[in-house]
């Protein structure tokens, strides 16, 4: 009779949980693949101007792998544009982070936002969804993580050097992206500058926290009125 093995044989290639994980890592990279294609020649072309074949030529892929993915041009056109916008909330959060008052906190995150064309690609796709209701839940779930990931990082900001904000983080992240798209928007049509459009966001966003320097002389200056008062009193 023969021996059983002192161990049991490795799994082959074409175990079907091996063969899934591949095709799921593949799936994966090529509508990664995609999109870094798609991208800049959406940003240069628009929609109407960017063929499917055109994004398949530039991913060495196929077409038929487009409309397998995204189904239609138009949904990988809306997926862009939330990634890109995505994109820029983290390097604002990154350009920000040597910021050691609120004033340069909300100027490095402005001068980030301005000097991209993210927030207008994504504009892009905000309108595109009023005519296709379908893609609109790709959009929704972008703008609460946007706002999410932004509360996050403000708060953290906050607490780490311990200023006092004027609103919650929740309300500040909010304000900010509505501001921002606001004035791009206005901004790309009346062909304003990078540098006018980040001066016009600091404008309108005012102040947003004040430092714990600044919060130490409001108590200086409340303490000496305080004095005063009761002294006229006296």
């Amino acid at each position: 009779m023969a021996e059983k093995p002192a161990h049991e044989p490795l799994k082959e290639a074409g175990d079907p949980k091996h063969a899934a994980r591949a095709t799921r890592s593949a799936g994966r990279k090529m509508r990664s693949l995609l999109l870094d294609a798609a991208s800049p020649l959406f940003r240069e072309r628009g929609l109407s101007g960017t063929a499917i074949t055109d994004i398949a030529a530039a991913a060495n892929a196929f077409p038929s792998q487009i409309t397998y993915y995204f189904r239609t041009k138009e949904a990988l056109f809306v997926e862009c544009a939330c990634r890109e916008l995505l994109y820029l909330a983290r390097a604002t959060e990154q350009a920000a982070l040597k910021a050691r008052a609120p004033r340069d906190y909300t100027h490095a995150l402005a001068e980030t936002v301005t000097t991209s064309d993210s927030v207008a690609f994504f504009a892009e796709a905000l309108t595109l969804t009023r005519r296709r209701q379908d893609l609109a839940p790709l959009v929704e779930r972008t703008i609460e993580r946007l706002h999410r990931e932004g509360a996050r990082a403000y708060a953290s900001q906050v607490a780490r050097h311990g200023w006092r904000s004027l609103r919650a983080p929740d309300e500040s992240s909010r304000r900010f992206w509505a501001v921002a798209i606001g004035v791009i928007l206005e901004g790309y049509a009346m062909g304003r500058s990078p540098e006018a459009l980040c001066a016009e966001m600091l404008r309108v966003l005012g102040e947003q926290a004040k430092s714990s320097d600044d919060t130490a002389r409001l108590r200086l200056v409340d303490a000496r009125d305080a004095s005063s008062n009761s002294n006229e009193e006296d």
